[in-house]
């Protein structure tokens, strides 16, 4: 039970090649704004600040134009005509034309969206740039590709949902549920442990998640906590939500350059061997009518995104299921829920990726995905130390482990694999 030291062999189950660490995660990705640069006091003049400059006689006294030149005149602003003119015209069409300012330079296209339409659910704004009905300078773009200061969103028309007032009571509910979920909260984070089956985002069909129910924290400066990634609907466990634009620009920073340390716990079907290792693959999204899912890529293939993780296997009962602590050194989507069935231990009630033939959950285990984002490991965005926080196991799974007799207080071995 006691710490054994890190050995780094111990945890590969294969060569890859080597790793280099992508530019981006696939999570809930939050940009920091950008200041606009301001001259310094004592910085010289520029020559285009010289020519601003009223033309001054012999005297050093400003004077007006002469009658050879012409005054300068500066850009009418639009009219009340024009701009009714283009409103009715984007009323009649539903296209709107959008420039992205400088707090947006360099904000991923999703997020702009997100930002300026906070009614479109995350399914939709897939949807419409998957399509290729939003153009950035006329062109197609992905929602990950980032957009620059100065172009031009054409955003097809939109169908927004119209919120539904909240009753006061219905905000004091849900203010009530926030409350007793939280793990963790100062004046900069609030840390959350998720159910499983509630959903993070809303999409097709969802009208309750988790992202809807911030609205009720919004303080009395009109900031809204942001999510800074996500967990499946499934999923249970601790989730980082940043109660400030500045914290949810450090903390995106925090997981861009994975500073951030998450560990899942997860029983599987049968026991791996080894009991501890290394999966390193290449995923990519597979659309299908009814649903979306990952499958295995090939490295360079399109849409392809390199995913690694480490496993370890706390417990066993016979040969039958293991209780594994996993560790994602990236985030992509459904990783450990794919790393874990292409390993040949699938997590027990993923209905997507379960793909043992003629197998048989035991019986007084529920059949509901057991995955749950155990502990969360972050600097704090202000410097203040680290945010160390573990959630408690939701009910199905707690009562597979008062089944199985497995010690939640077991030392866990996943703490020792690399970071990388």
């Amino acid at each position: 039970g006691s710490p054994r030291r890190r050995r780094d062999r111990d945890w590969d189950i294969g060569d890859d090649g080597g790793w280099a660490p992508e530019a981006d995660l696939d999570l809930a990705d939050v940009t920091e704004p950008r200041d606009a640069p301001r001259r310094r006091a004592g910085e010289g003049v520029r020559r285009d600040d010289r020519a601003e400059r009223p033309p001054r006689d012999r005297d050093g006294m400003a004077r007006g134009p002469r009658r050879s030149e012409k005054p300068q005149v500066q850009p009418a602003a639009p009219t009340r005509r024009e701009l009714k003119a283009a409103a009715t015209e984007t009323l009649q069409t539903g296209v709107q034309t959008l420039t992205v300012t400088g707090d947006e330079d360099d904000m991923r296209v999703d997020r702009f969206l997100a930002a300026r339409f906070p009614q479109l659910s995350f399914s939709y704004i897939q949807r419409i740039v998957r399509k290729g009905e939003l153009r950035v300078n006329g062109k197609r773009v992905e929602t990950k590709d980032r957009l620059e200061q100065g172009q031009a969103v054409r955003v097809p028309p939109l169908k927004l949902d119209q919120p539904r007032p909240v009753s006061a009571k219905a905000g004091e509910d849900t203010k009530s549920f926030l409350a007793s979920i939280t793990l963790y909260e100062d004046s900069d984070v609030v840390v959350f442990a998720k159910p499983a089956g509630l959903a993070v985002q809303g999409g097709s069909g969802t009208k309750k998640h988790l992202d809807g129910m911030l609205a009720v924290l919004t303080d009395a400066e009109g900031q809204r906590p942001r999510l800074v990634h996500r967990l499946d609907k499934d999923t249970s466990g601790c989730i980082l939500v940043a109660k400030s634009r500045f914290a949810a620009a450090a903390l995106a920073k925090t997981f861009r350059t994975r500073a951030a340390r998450k560990i899942y716990w997860a029983v599987v079907a049968g026991v791996p061997k080894p009991r501890q290792g290394r999966i390193s693959t290449y995923l990519a999204k597979e659309e299908r009518e009814d649903e979306s899912r990952m499958r295995l890529a090939k490295h360079g293939e399109k849409g392809a995104s390199h995913a690694v993780s480490y496993y370890a296997a706390i417990d066993t009962m016979a040969q039958k299921l293991s209780w594994l602590s996993m560790k994602p050194v990236t985030g992509r989507t459904h990783q450990l829920r794919v790393h874990a069935a292409e390993i040949g231990h699938p997590i027990i009630g993923d209905p997507k990726y379960f793909d043992v033939q003629n197998w048989e959950i035991p019986g007084g285990l529920q059949n509901k995905l057991h995955l749950h984002a155990r502990r969360l490991v972050v600097p704090h965005p202000r410097g203040k130390g680290t945010i160390d926080v573990s959630a408690p196991l939701p009910p199905h799974m707690e009562q597979t482990f008062n089944l199985l007799g497995w010690d939640v207080s077991r030392y866990d071995p996943i703490v020792e694999a690399p970071e990388e």
